[in-house]
């Protein structure tokens, strides 16, 4: 029976160093795990984190809608990728703006009487967007607006400004919709 225990007690004893060996190997760098990704997001808005763009092309692929835009300044933040507890999977990304609509279609957008457009503010601006925000801007949103430009594939909220043909949007994960063509 002493045999026995022996071993038991050695079982015991290495499976407590090899658990202690593991312990201490390094774990993998995060960078070594991205080797290989694209720079680029799965929405299309690569580029460095939190930088202003002005480029209009991805937000005209994915707000329809508005038509053509200029004097585009938005931001792509990735949402919760610093929780050490969340788990792994794709990051949701915040896609807020603000842009010059082609004249007219600040008033044309508003004057769609089903849309029901009622005054109201943007909230969470983020500071490095402040800026670029029009002064004495009278935003207007529309619940039934947000539904037509997202579809109800993503979340959003598009204010516009009739007067100066600015939209202001704050979306999660836009995405573009899908062709209607054959």
């Amino acid at each position: 029976m002493a045999g026995t225990m022996g071993i038991g007690r050695r079982g015991v004893l290495a499976a407590g160093a090899l658990a202690a060996v593991a312990a201490c190997a390094p774990a993998p760098r995060k960078a070594d795990s991205e080797k290989g990704r694209k720079k680029e997001d799965n929405n299309g808005q690569g580029g460095e984190k939190d930088k202003v763009r002005t480029d209009p092309v991805p937000l005209e692929r994915r707000f329809t809608l508005l038509g053509p835009l200029s004097d585009v300044h938005w931001l792509g933040i990735s949402l919760g990728e610093d929780s050490r507890m969340s788990a792994p999977g794709p990051i949701d990304v915040r896609v807020v703006g603000v842009a010059r609509l082609e004249a007219g279609t600040g008033a044309a957008v508003v004057a769609v009487p089903q849309r029901d457009f009622r005054p109201g503010q943007p909230d969470r601006v983020p500071a490095k967007l402040a800026a670029f925000l029009p002064e004495g801007a009278a935003w207007v949103r529309s619940e039934a607006f947000n539904q037509e430009v997202t579809g109800g594939r993503y979340t959003g909220e598009f204010y516009v400004d009739a007067g100066a043909d600015r939209v202001y949007f704050d979306t999660v994960d836009p995405s573009v919709p899908a062709s209607t063509g054959p």
